[in-house]
């Protein structure tokens, strides 16, 4: 084993791969997934248009997955009042690879990406694996909001070839209105990126109504969260034609299978009944907020699917005790924090229900 460490590259000597725990409880809040199923309208499509595909799988996929860039624009272009065509988007196996490919384009080695910590904690990560160099600007206040004025200066001074702007931020549920990205834009000679990861969840415009004009813009979106589509994998970006082309260059030949490029077009064929669950994981979301607080706890206002609530005296302690009850949340890495999916209205309950026994045994206050 030595032996294959020194063959190694040494910027990944050490280092221990991404994953959220997969542990076996009746309630897992731990991962941001849309907590309602695929109707059975989605699945019997899903399952008759991968089976008809099914009959050529001898054969490659469009490699390009122009029909489903076509419709996913279609969606966005509903979603946003925003004009686009398949030319402008691009999708990949998760918004994971997308963002991958942002970089192995418009990153590399000799190259930086900059990010307002905290935020997605695979931005570092995906630097790592593209030879990248990263910054992180520590511009947010102290319920973890992007200070503006000092994202601006931040990346003025770093002069970052790529610009992660995460909105709704991960792990903190913040939104970021147009005007801000309007400003991080002109403030850099890179590529801004917008990760909407969970923009349905939110009332905030999209900064995909800034797209005319901004060539350097992109906005990326994923179908995992609103679209409850995370077992599918899809992630697609909306940006010039320039960029789709760019990352054209660098996408493995038939990245997306022609299973994953069906059931996706299934998927947004059955888009209005899949976010109409939307509404029932934002009520849940301010419940948990309102009851948190009502508590004494901090809760930070939330524009996604779910909450960063603390100030723990030892957070550990406090994920632990929800464990043994059942309930697994996010350890984000913020000390005094946890991060809590919202879950269907049963999911909720046992976790609020487990938090106040949890604190009640710990004697842990805000």
């Amino acid at each position: 084993m030595s032996e294959l460490q020194d063959l190694l590259r040494p910027d990944l000597r050490g280092r221990t791969a991404y994953g959220a725990p997969q542990i076996d409880v009746p309630v897992r809040l731990n991962t941001n997934e849309n907590p309602h199923p695929p109707s059975a309208a989605l699945v019997a499509d899903l399952a008759a248009s991968v089976a008809a595909a099914a009959e050529q799988l001898n054969r490659y996929p469009d490699r390009d997955a122009v029909a489903l860039r076509g419709e996913l624009a279609a969606y966005l272009s509903s979603a946003t009042g925003v004009p686009l065509d398949a030319s402008r988007v691009w999708a990949a196996n998760g918004s994971n690879e997308v963002i991958q490919q942002l970089l192995q384009a418009f990153g590399g080695p000799g190259r930086t990406a900059l990010g307002f910590g905290p935020t997605y904690s695979m931005y570092p990560l995906y630097c790592v694996g593209t030879g990248t160099g990263w910054v992180d600007a520590d511009v947010r206040d102290e319920r973890f909001g992007l200070d503006v004025d000092r994202a601006v200066a931040a990346v003025q001074e770093a002069d970052p070839d790529v610009v992660f702007l995460c909105s709704p931020n991960n792990p903190t549920g913040t939104a970021v209105p147009p005007d801000a990205v309007e400003r991080l834009y002109a403030a850099t000679r890179g590529i801004l990126v917008v990760d909407e990861a969970y923009a349905e969840f939110g009332g905030a415009t999209s900064a995909a109504v800034l797209l005319e004009g901004r060539p350097r813009l992109v906005v990326c979106r994923t179908m995992s969260k609103a679209f409850a589509f995370a077992g599918g994998r899809l992630g697609y970006l909306a940006a010039a034609p320039e960029v789709v082309d760019a990352l054209q260059l660098v996408r493995l030949p038939y990245h997306l299978s022609v299973v994953a490029q069906e059931a996706a077009r299934a998927a947004l064929r059955h888009a209005d009944e899949t976010l109409a669950s939307v509404a029932a994981v934002r009520e849940q979301r301010e419940r948990i907020v309102e009851v948190l607080r009502a508590r004494g706890l901090d809760a930070v206002d939330s524009d996604s699917n779910f909450v960063l609530f603390g100030r723990f005296a030892d957070s550990g302690k406090v994920w632990q005790a929800l464990l043994d009850r059942g309930v697994l949340v996010r350890d984000v890495g913020l000390p005094g924090w946890l991060r809590v999916t919202a879950g269907t209205t049963d999911e909720t309950t046992t976790f609020l229900d487990a938090l106040a026994a949890a604190l009640d045994l710990l004697g842990e206050t805000a």
